[in-house]
């Protein structure tokens, strides 16, 4: 999730397991470690523009690396923080190593996939119950920690903890909900997904993309499930068959390894942007919902050389224009 939800809920768990003594130093810390895993944003290279796909929630978000996640959070922050009367390495250490494990399994309960088993698995876990920035998720945990802190009682803290499982929980169903609206759908039209997925949509758990692929499409379509459930039908793309949809180019080269790489970020999820032929998309995310509007995509060049990388491009410039088409999907009105 954002750091902001990441910083909160690493300040929640330390804070949970104080009374008054060293609350305000457990929420510090925990908050400080909650956002560290992040850091493998840093993670890139001049020559090759996908391999921060490659380390996005890897090793930093595996469970097995808390310890050392921690660690290297104590590191850091031990000495500006040790002036609190009483605080030890092994203190610190236990402080961060809470807040940081936090960090991927908060990452999993979002759609795009984190290796919580690294180095056994390269397996990307994804429950898909919460969107990446969630406002009645994140402003409840944050507001309860900074109680904690400021009153300098744990209990706040683990009033936090229990607003966020509840909130979770709450995104369960509604996955459940969605995913049974999802399955409805196809079959109305006579479809026999090979795979059907949802998503949240931006900030909210009550408007889900559906995506799901047939012989040789993909569908993308909106539900709004729970209170007042509605379908909104989407459109569709062709699969991607790099033969028929790139003629040009050889299957030795730099390119066609990296629309490989690209597919398997994407679980597969991947066709030619209908709007601009060059493009490589990855179908599951849209700001809109029903959309086929990629937020990001690898761009192809026909007289690259053949050693020559895609690049790699985000897509973000008309979501503030968009946001009136998806508050009316969520308050129930059809955009």
């Amino acid at each position: 999730m954002d750091p902001l939800s990441q910083g909160a809920l690493g300040a929640a768990l330390p804070l949970a397991t104080r009374r008054r003594t060293q609350a305000v130093v457990a929420g510090g810390l925990g908050f400080i470690a909650g956002m560290m895993a992040d850091l493998d944003v840093l993670i890139r290279s001049q020559t090759d523009p996908l391999l921060f796909l490659e380390y996005h929630r890897q090793f930093t978000h595996s469970l097995i690396f808390i310890p050392v996640g921690g660690l290297i959070a104590a590191l850091l922050l031990y000495r500006p923080f040790r002036r609190w009367h009483g605080l030890t390495f092994p203190r610190t250490w236990m402080f961060c190593a809470l807040g940081y494990g936090t960090h991927g399994s908060l990452d999993t309960a979002t759609s795009y996939g984190t290796v919580l088993l690294w180095p056994f698995s390269d397996a990307r876990f994804s429950w898909s119950i919460i969107s990446i920035v969630d406002p009645l998720f994140t402003l409840p945990v944050l507001a309860l920690a900074i109680a904690g802190v400021v009153r300098r009682n744990g209990a706040w803290g683990r009033a936090a903890l229990v607003w966020a499982l509840v909130y979770l929980g709450l995104g369960t169903v509604q996955h459940r909900t969605a995913l049974a609206m999802g399955h409805a759908l196809a079959a109305d039209r006579g479809h026999a997904p090979l795979r059907l997925e949802v998503k949240p949509s931006f900030a909210n758990i009550l408007v889900w993309k559906v995506i799901y692929e047939t012989a040789d499409r993909f569908h993308v379509d909106a539900v709004r499930a729970g209170i007042g459930p509605m379908v909104m039908p989407g459109t569709s793309v062709p699969r991607l068959d790099p033969a028929r949809d790139f003629p040009w180019l050889r299957a030795d080269s730099r390119q066609a390894r990296d629309i490989a790489r690209f597919a398997r970020y994407s679980d597969g999820y991947v066709a030619r942007d209908p709007n601009h032929p060059d493009r490589v998309i990855d179908v599951r995310y849209s700001f809109v919902p029903n959309e086929i509007a990629p937020l990001w995509s690898i761009g192809l060049w026909p007289d690259a050389a053949p050693a020559a990388h895609v690049t790699f491009e985000t897509h973000r410039e008309s979501v503030r224009a968009r946001l009136p088409d998806l508050w009316r999907m969520i308050i129930g009105m059809a955009p």
